[in-house]
């Protein structure tokens, strides 16, 4: 579904990712991890159309998108569930979730869906007509992954799930992750938190200061004793 092969991606002058491969198959989660500073973000920004490789492609259900403006990416099925959530927060809860369904391929199912994305998140439809910004700041992400399902997306692009959430509320969090895992929904996973999100995907990539230093199954990954040692703590 997505590949990308050997991509050199630069800011400004900086370049931030060296020639990154690696692909993620249909009905697969994905996990991609790194520090801070490692690159993760700036990679799912050039699957996003925001940077562009100046080597290397990438390419989306077999369409080379490289060059592609982030409102075609979107289009052809990509969504997004940002860093820091960036919910319309003084908007209410059901009409994020109708500004998710913006893309033309969404909009006859926005009723069938804000179902599907209630009986992942309950505690959404009890809070339909509260405004965004008032809610928990686990809520705020039970929306941002919401919004992001209402475009009924091909491809769903994770980044730092966990950031600022206790523990209690992101194992919530990744436990929607695995009910859509059982539904066939194709993830990518962009995170610091090596176990939850390894436990919950097939297979993984390590991102180290821009280029990818290991990669396989989440249980390889689990046991490998440089991951248990930056990772987990081990």
């Amino acid at each position: 579904m997505l590949e990308v092969k050997g991509i050199n991606i630069f800011r400004g002058e900086a370049q931030i990712l060296w020639n990154l491969s690696m692909d993620v198959k249909k009905g697969e989660v994905v996990t991609l991890l790194g520090a801070n500073g490692s690159g993760k973000t700036t990679f799912m920004e050039s699957v996003l159309g925001i940077h562009h490789p100046q080597k290397g492609e990438i390419l989306f259900l077999g369409k080379n998108i490289s060059a592609e403006p982030p409102f075609n990416i979107t289009r052809m099925g990509v969504g997004c569930v940002p860093e820091g959530r960036r919910l319309f927060k003084d908007m209410s809860v059901y009409e994020n979730l109708e500004m998710g369904a913006y893309p033309l391929r969404a909009r006859g199912f926005l009723q069938e869906t804000v179902k599907w994305v209630f009986s992942l998140f309950p505690v959404l439809k009890g809070r339909k007509g509260q405004i965004a910004g008032t809610l928990s700041g686990g809520e705020q992400q039970m929306l941002a992954i919401g919004r992001a399902l209402m475009s009924k997306p091909e491809l769903l692009l994770m980044d730092e799930l966990s950031l600022g959430l206790s523990p209690k509320i992101t194992k919530e969090i990744y436990g929607a992750i695995a009910k859509l895992r059982t539904e066939g929904v194709t993830i990518l996973v962009i995170e610091q938190n090596a176990t939850l999100a390894l436990r919950h995907s097939d297979r993984g990539y390590v991102l180290e200061t821009g280029r990818i230093t290991l990669q396989g199954t989440s249980p390889d990954l689990l046991g490998n004793e440089h991951i248990r040692k930056a990772y987990l703590g081990m």
